[in-house]
């Protein structure tokens, strides 16, 4: 992303000096002051693209300029990065609550990370409305919780109740991927191999007629590493390449994530359409679930694109589902029932659970959970690109695409 408007508030002069000239070597316009009011001038009368902030400022917090900048309907919709000394976790809530899209703390890896931020909020414009199908996560912050035989379930229903749409699943756990094993799938074909592939070898057209399709789970299927030793060689970098293409491919693409919360699994997760997070029923996965809730939160995850499932996986026994949503704050959409070693036993034979036990009442609850899944991500796409669409921003980088 390059040849953009950064606007850098900064009263540090060396600090200011070594931020801007990062951005200039990138080949963007930079613009620079020292105070917020000067800030201020500068982001409503030069219009910039996107502004970066250090929240101790002498005459203006940073908060405040925050607000001041979101309160005004030139600037109401502009992204705005802080790059704090702050390294409290007080500050990085105060200036999120205040408008901040993002807070980076001023390190050695401040400068990349810089970088990664506005490849993703400057991308996020016209592109987005052609972006293709619909990205869905299933994530879990706990091991056991059922997750990635609920994302190839769910992905079967979500197939099974649009027949004219395409349904991709993508296995992201790692180190051994755990839904080839659960649809019975044996090629050679997987996320490691796809990776090792060129960009212009593995772009959407190979997607369409290379993916495997699964038949009787009527999706298409990028399996995970097959072995750790395969994962130690997978080319991380290509992921969200791959995922881009893939949803130029498909109307949805689902990625199982397990409990994969690291580095390059969190921007699949800040781009997704809805996050399917997976809960266990006892207190130690709850207690898990909820700081890895925290954590999403402070990386600007709106509590919208959550869809809580509550798994009773291991059994009846476990906090309720009002204790559960009491604990995390956030209204649980799904609870899956017990049903003993049913969903073993369709796991084993390699066969849908709905298929295998089509009048199982958990039958009826993922074909409604597949429904109500598709409906909330189309939802939020449309609120997503509705307020995007009326920001100044957006309307700039339309007329600049012509």
């Amino acid at each position: 992303m390059t040849g953009k408007t950064i606007l850098v508030i900064d009263a540090d002069v060396a600090s200011r000096n070594f931020v801007v000239r990062a951005l200039q070597l990138n080949r963007h316009i930079v613009l620079q002051v020292g105070s917020g009011k000067e800030g201020l001038i500068s982001a409503w009368r030069d219009r910039p693209d996107l502004v970066v902030i250090e929240p101790s400022l002498p005459d203006l917090r940073g908060e405040d300029l925050a607000m001041k900048l979101r309160q005004d309907p030139r600037t109401r919709n502009l992204p705005l990065v802080a790059l704090s000394a702050d390294k409290t976790a007080a500050r990085l809530k105060s200036c999120l609550e205040a408008g901040f899209n993002e807070y980076i703390v001023k390190s050695g890896e401040a400068i990349p990370a810089l970088f990664e931020v506005m490849d993703r909020l400057l991308g996020v414009t016209a592109a987005i409305v052609k972006q293709g199908g619909w990205l869905m996560t299933f994530l879990s912050a706990k091991g056991g919780m059922g997750t990635s035989s609920l994302c190839a379930n769910l992905a079967m229903n979500i197939a099974t109740n649009q027949p004219e749409v395409g349904v991709a699943v993508v296995d992201i756990v790692l180190p051994l991927g755990s839904i080839a094993p659960t649809v019975g799938y044996t090629g050679e074909q997987n996320l490691v191999t796809v990776a090792d592939l060129e960009p212009a070898d593995s772009n959407a057209e190979f997607f369409r007629a290379q993916l495997i399709k699964m038949t009787d789970w009527r999706f298409h299927l990028l399996a995970g590493a097959p072995d750790p030793e395969s994962a130690n060689h997978l080319n991380v970098g290509r992921i969200r390449d791959i995922v881009a293409e893939l949803k130029l491919a498909y109307d949805y693409v689902l990625l199982d994530l397990g409990r994969s919360l690291s580095k390059f699994s969190l921007p699949l997760l800040q781009e997704a359409d809805l996050i399917a997070l997976v809960i266990g029923t006892d207190m130690s996965a709850v207690t898990l679930t909820r700081s890895v809730l925290d954590y999403l939160r402070s990386k600007s995850v709106a509590d919208s694109a959550f869809y809580p499932i509550l798994n009773h996986v291991i059994g009846l026994e476990g906090l309720s589902k009002p204790e559960v949503e009491k604990f995390l704050g956030i209204e649980i959409k799904t609870v899956v029932p017990y049903v003993g070693s049913h969903f073993t036993l369709a796991n084993h034979q390699h066969v849908p659970f709905s298929m295998k036990f089509p009048k199982d009442t958990a039958a009826m609850m993922l074909r409604e959970t597949a429904q109500q899944m598709t409906e909330q991500a189309r939802r939020l796409r449309s609120s997503k690109l509705t307020i995007m669409k009326s920001s100044p921003f957006f309307q700039k980088s339309e007329q600049e695409q012509g």
